[in-house]
């Protein structure tokens, strides 16, 4: 009588160790689904934020396009200026030329 009063209770501490190892798997069946939404939801923002780096990558390589057109057109400007200069300096020094022989001429 004593070994199947030692073997019930053993059943039943057996049971209840079932019954915790049961509830135990099923807290991490939860834990699972809860790391899987996270887990979606980081990968989405990691997509979002990979498509604004793409997007701020191009619109980086479009800025530098048009500032090194924009570099060249002011280094074409500023060549034509530099001539525009000189031939005003030049037409300067032939008019002052041009004052100094009729000066001669009138004197």
């Amino acid at each position: 009588m004593e070994n199947l009063y030692s073997k019930e209770q053993r059943l039943e501490t057996a049971l209840e160790k079932l019954k915790n190892l049961s509830t135990s798997f099923s807290t991490g069946d939860s834990d699972i689904n809860s790391l899987s939404v996270e887990k979606n939801q980081l990968q989405s923002e990691k997509d979002q934020i990979e498509r604004k780096y793409n997007q701020l990558l191009s619109e980086y390589d479009t800025l530098k396009k048009k500032l090194e057109e924009m570099q060249k057109e002011n280094s074409k400007n500023q060549k034509i200026q530099d001539q525009f200069n000189q031939d005003i300096d030049e037409l300067g020094r032939e008019t002052e030329s041009l004052v100094e022989e009729i000066d001669k001429w009138q004197t």
